[in-house]
């Protein structure tokens, strides 16, 4: 058998592949290591298992897997952590503010003093990077954090990620970037790698709230904060980023077959299809079915495939919709379009029933998503009005492109219906490249948005906001959502945080207190907001029914929503965070092409007694673009004689009697044995015994002609190729 990997043509015998690297250099030993564990990955079906590394956080810090198919280990997102930001202070933005690093490292408030540092997937440094051998990104956010593993020297793995995804992706990056460098330029750049606010005595004096975020669930998470990579990092990441158009089939290394399609949840965002020999298996990730903005949910795309990833926990930690409004003075909360996200058990099980593949559908887009999601904006560009007429000032630092655009256009009309004038800014190192890349993707948006290109129109609002100079543009500041300690909202913040009558626009999720801690007391308004993140739990069910895999593997918190019940099609299981879930094996053949030029040397034998025959076959193995092709061997075949053919079956002694008195030979059934082995005694010509055992025949006589008669009467009794 030969091996042929990658999309070139070079192919190795099996057993080059298999010696020891004692002697090869490091890299020669991570390449065959890896071709190794394919090998034998693919010739045992049941290699394959499924690891959460981490749950996330929602949008800004999606879930991350590690997936073990076919000797592949494939990393599913590669996300950053930006809950430590909480724990350090702002920049000073007045000149008399400013201190020297040489002043205590934390404020009297407790937050620490020095340039932040971010944390990486907590289970992820458990793995052995060397062995990666693909990343799948479904989203820019899910994006953030590879360039840590790009830089290592023997990271090797082809990342895949859809052409927004990447492009938006490294804009993030870049942007994360020019914030850091603010940190820089005003602490210096660390001089080593166990600052001073990293000893242990000076993690004990942390308020516990703080603490309880550096050092992370039982003080264990201290080794994944690392200082910020650099642009040469993301730099030489983006160019091991392979970009894909949605339903663009890839093939990874000859063998398997990698598609991404929409999921709704942002321009670009996707789910995954990963088809190999023996299982097809669907990622998905946090969607949404329909989207005001960008492509909505192709679940059509996924039916088909046996095993089902289901990772969208979103649902899990939404409690309302709509948004508060909190006054930092009075700390009065008014509740806005308040709803429970989880139905009760009885609802899902009224789903159950429903069968109907039109019904099911009407579960999945019917209940009205993009209204109810224009809605909360409408609040939102309401409570703006409301702000703006009292002559306050209003900060969004909300992170997420598609809200971003479409408040720019509802705010837009309420001024222009009020005829207030009263411009808008958008301070971002990368907002002038953001803006422009949005008004060329049509492919990537829903269908109404794409409408407008064909009757000539903008595909967002901010173009017209742009050209008449109503939205201005400044690359020096940037406001994304933070935890409110980098960029320029931690300026702005300083500037209006006492004014009752501003008004700061956040993303339900962020603590307001603490990240508010650096800016009290504080008189402004604060409005947070809740967004569509994912799939709502009532609708799960019918989603499951529809693409009717053969396993869904859903985390452990789903089980009291979703009970095994909800299908008698499917079967469940429950993975948990940082446990390995192995996935028994679903289909134990494959299909293989015949090379005709091979296929024209079969000599086919009808078997004894049946309508099938039988040929004998060799060649070599070939993987293309996830198919396999049994093509003629390299070396020439050679003239198959008696002693290599290949029989099966069971001697029947009578039978066997029968073909000996053909040759003269003249033999008797004699007895049987404890273990019901048949023994026939030849006499004629000369003494020899036939052993007629359940596995075996053997063949004893000391006249070397006589046994080899015999072995031809043997063979004359059974089927052979």
């Amino acid at each position: 058998m030969d091996w042929k990997g990658g999309s070139g043509i070079t192919q190795r015998p099996l057993k080059d592949l298999l010696l020891s690297p004692t002697d090869w250099s490091a890299m020669e030993v991570v390449e065959n290591e890896r071709k190794r564990r394919k090998i034998n990955s693919f010739l045992d079906s049941r290699v394959y298992n499924q690891t959460c590394l981490s749950k996330g956080r929602g949008f800004h810090f999606p879930p991350c897997h590690v997936l073990c198919l076919c000797g592949f280990q494939i990393l599913l997102e590669c996300p950053i952590d930006l809950s430590p930001l909480a724990a350090f202070s702002p920049i000073p933005s007045v000149a008399h503010d400013l201190r020297r690093r040489t002043d205590p490292p934390r404020e009297s408030d407790g937050l620490i003093r020095a340039a932040p540092r971010y944390r990486t997937v907590k289970h992820l440094s458990a793995y052995d990077i060397s062995l990666f051998d693909a990343v799948l990104v479904s989203s820019p956010a899910g994006m953030l954090g590879l360039p840590f593993l790009a830089r290592h020297p023997k990271f090797s793995a082809r990342i895949y990620a859809t052409e927004a995804t990447a492009r938006l992706g490294r804009l993030m990056m870049e942007d994360l970037l020019a914030m850091h460098a603010e940190f820089v330029q005003f602490y210096g750049p660390e001089e080593d790698t166990f600052p001073e606010w990293m000893k242990w005595e000076e993690l004990e004096a942390l308020p516990l709230k703080l603490k309880e975020i550096i050092i992370g669930e039982n003080d264990v998470e201290m080794g994944n904060l690392l200082p910020l990579y650099s642009a040469a990092d993301v730099k030489e990441c983006m160019q091991k980023v392979k970009a894909v158009k949605y339903c663009e089939e890839i093939c990874h290394d000859g063998i398997l077959m990698i598609k991404a399609v929409s999921s709704g949840l942002e321009i670009g965002a996707s789910n995954w299809t990963i088809v190999g020999p023996r299982r097809n298996v669907t990622y998905v990730s946090s969607s949404i079915f329909e989207s005001s903005h960008a492509m909505g949910f192709d679940y059509n795309s996924l039916l088909g495939n046996d095993i089902i990833i289901f990772s969208d926990f979103s649902s899990l930690g939404e409690s309302v919709y709509g948004g508060k409004v909190v006054d930092m003075t009075k700390v009065s909360v008014t509740d806005v379009e308040e709803e429970s996200v989880h139905p009760s058990l009885s609802s899902i099980s009224s789903m159950r029933g429903c069968n109907n593949e039109e019904a099911l559908t009407r579960c999945l887009t019917g209940n009205g998503e993009i209204s109810e999601e224009l809605d909360k904006l409408s609040f939102i560009s309401s409570c703006v009005m409301n702000c703006s007429r009292e002559g306050g000032s209003v900060l969004i630092p909300i992170g997420r492109l598609g809200i971003v655009l479409q408040l720019l256009e509802l705010i837009s009309m309420a001024l222009e219906s009020l005829n207030l004038k009263i411009p808008i800014y958008m301070i971002s190192a990368i907002a002038e490249e953001t803006l422009s890349f949005t008004n060329v993707v049509p492919e990537w948006l829903c269908k109404q948005r794409q409408q407008k290109l064909y009757s000539g129109e903008a595909l967002f609002g901010h173009v017209q906001l742009k050209e008449s100079k109503k939205l201005h543009l400044f690359p020096v500041l940037h406001s994304p959502s933070l935890f409110l300690r980098i960029g320029p909202v931690a300026h702005l913040l300083q500037r209006w945080h006492q004014r009752e009558n501003c008004l700061l626009v956040l993303e339900e999720g962020v603590d307001a207190d603490l990240a508010l801690l650096p800016f009290k007391p504080v008189a402004m308004k604060v409005l947070q907001c809740s967004f569509l993140s994912g799939i709502k739990i009532q609708k799960v069910p019918p989603l499951l029914q529809i693409l009717n895999p053969k396993l869904v593997l859903l985390p452990e918190e789903m089980k009291d929503c979703l009970p095994s019940t909800c299908s008698s099609s499917f079967s469940f299981s429950y993975y948990s965070e940082s446990e390995t879930l192995p996935v028994p094996s679903l289909q134990d053949d494959f299909k293989a092409h015949l090379a005709m030029d091979l296929a024209l040397q079969l000599k086919p034998k009808r078997i004894k007694g049946e309508t099938t025959a039988v040929a004998r076959l060799k060649g070599r193995l070939l993987i293309s673009n996830g198919e396999y092709m049994l093509v003629p061997s390299k070396r020439p075949g050679t003239p198959t004689d008696k002693s290599s053919l290949l029989y099966w079956g069971s001697v029947d002694p009578t039978l066997l009697v029968s073909a000996l008195a053909e040759k003269e030979i003249i033999g008797t059934v004699s007895r049987r044995d404890d273990t019901g082995a048949i023994f026939v005694q030849v006499d004629v010509p000369s003494k020899a015994l036939i052993e007629i055992g359940v596995h075996r025949t053997v063949i004893c006589s000391a006249n070397e002609t006589l046994c080899e008669r015999i072995c031809e009467s043997v063979c004359s009794v059974l089927d052979g190729i």
